[in-house]
């Protein structure tokens, strides 16, 4: 006792300290200064330490007196007293370890001192003092992981309904999924004679190509003849007036001049012939190209069209959600009309029938008929309301188209985000069972060890 871990308090703070904390009812108010200083009293003594024990394992003072003595005892009457004395000794025995108090007596409950008391009472105090704030660490934690399980149901539920309104966006109605696949076969038919006449404009094009540099060839070689043919006349000339040459020899090469002009004529046929033809292939390619310029301008329309289909069908399918929901509201109105009708009728046979006991009290049921009414006129009205909102409901569609791909990207986000408090959250509950479960087995043992010596 020399080396306390522990402060010793005075007696006020002790006394106002058990009779707040420990001591309730009239024992509260009768305990005093002078049952501690400057002798304590034993009673006073014994019935804080039955009390502390009370507070802490839940040991009540009555339980002290009924432990059970051996079997074939003479006198038992005379171990009364003893036995709550000596459960009080073997529970704190037991007990004030705990408090970093290891020499308790019998000395300590029979006849206390003044200054051993108030250590061992002081002791109590300050372990009490501990388990509070303990408890209250504790109880924050328990608030908090509370609060985290909560969010944590949230956040699942919002996922869980971010992924049906997913789904819901995403699938196909069976009813326009056949639809669907003829449009998608006509594209890959159309794909597929696209591509066909796509080779066969290219073979046409090379064909033009190859034919464009044979008349260029030929146009050359035309132009090299006229060359000779210019110079062959020029030396012509010049030999006639230098060399008198003989009639047939004149008219055997002029016979062969003929022959070269009717081959050069007949191969300028061939060639505008020729010219003519590739004409009409480069007018059928053109033609071609324009016909494969509409089918690609009618994919277009087909993919357009197959995202217009898509979007109204999901416009449809929340028009039939709305339109369900306007039902049922429908429903419920015309209900509440019928349990209406049926209560006036109720009400008007019971004044048919009690008019001769009921007369000063008509203009009342008369004003809660109007006020029925009133209610019925309020439905009707309603229902024009309710008309009126499908309309709007009809016009809000258009605004409906961009607000889908705005949710699908808040739904994306909001997934992540989940998904990141999610692992946080699982991190650190992770930690707080690992710790419950480590101050568990620390309490488990305590347990163990105290019922042991109890």
């Amino acid at each position: 006792m020399a080396e306390n871990t522990f402060p010793i308090y005075n007696v006020d703070a002790i006394v106002n300290f058990y009779r707040t904390e420990v001591l309730t009812g009239q024992e509260a108010k009768h305990f005093t200064n002078s049952d501690l200083t400057p002798t304590p009293k034993p009673e006073a003594v014994q019935t804080l330490y039955m009390r502390v024990l009370h507070l802490l394992y839940r040991f009540r003072p009555e339980c002290h007196f009924m432990v059970p003595p051996v079997d074939n005892l003479q006198y038992p009457e005379y171990h009364e007293g003893a036995t709550a004395l000596m459960s009080v000794y073997m529970c704190m025995r037991q007990f004030l370890p705990v408090c970093m108090v290891y020499d308790f007596s019998l000395n300590d409950l029979l006849t206390p001192k003044k200054q051993r008391t108030l250590t061992i009472l002081s002791a109590i105090m300050n372990f009490v003092h501990f388990r509070n704030q303990r408890m209250v660490v504790m109880q924050e934690k328990q608030a908090k992981l509370r609060a985290d399980l909560e969010r944590l149901q949230t956040y699942t539920r919002a996922n869980l309904e971010m992924e049906k309104k997913i789904q819901m966006l995403t699938t196909i109605p069976p009813e326009q999924q056949a639809e669907a696949d003829e449009l998608a076969a006509e594209v890959a038919e159309l794909h597929a004679t696209n591509m066909h006449e796509l080779q066969e404009a290219n073979v046409l094009n090379e064909n033009i190509a190859e034919w464009k540099t044979k008349i260029a060839e030929k146009s050359q070689k035309l132009a090299q003849v006229k060359v000779d043919i210019s110079s062959l006349k020029e030396e012509i000339g010049k030999l006639k007036s230098q060399i008198v040459e003989s009639p047939e020899e004149l008219k055997s090469q002029m016979e062969k001049m003929r022959e070269n002009v009717r081959i050069i004529k007949n191969s300028i046929k061939e060639a505008d012939e020729r010219v003519v033809e590739l004409q009409n292939m480069v007018q059928n390619t053109t033609h071609a190209e324009a016909e494969i310029q509409q089918m690609y301008n009618l994919l277009q329309d087909l993919e357009s069209s197959m995202n217009t289909t898509k979007q109204r069908q999901e416009e449809y399918q929340e028009l039939t959600i709305q339109h369900e929901k306007v039902q049922k509201e429908l429903k419920n109105l015309c209900m509440e009309e019928g349990q209406l009708k049926r209560s006036l009728a109720m009400k008007l046979d019971k004044e048919s029938k009690q008019s001769i006991r009921r007369r000063m009290k008509k203009e009342m049921k008369e004003q809660h008929i109007q006020d029925v009414l009133g209610q019925c006129d309020q439905i009707h009205l309603k229902r024009e309301e309710m008309a009126n909102k499908i309309q709007e409901i009809s016009r809000e569609t258009q605004q409906l188209k961009a607000k889908t791909q705005n949710l699908r990207d808040i739904g994306s986000k909001e997934t992540e985000k989940a998904q990141a408090l999610f692992d946080s959250l699982s991190a650190s509950l992770e930690d707080l069972h690992r710790r419950i479960e480590m101050q568990t087995m620390d309490l488990k043992k305590d347990v163990v060890k105290m019922s042991a010596n109890f």
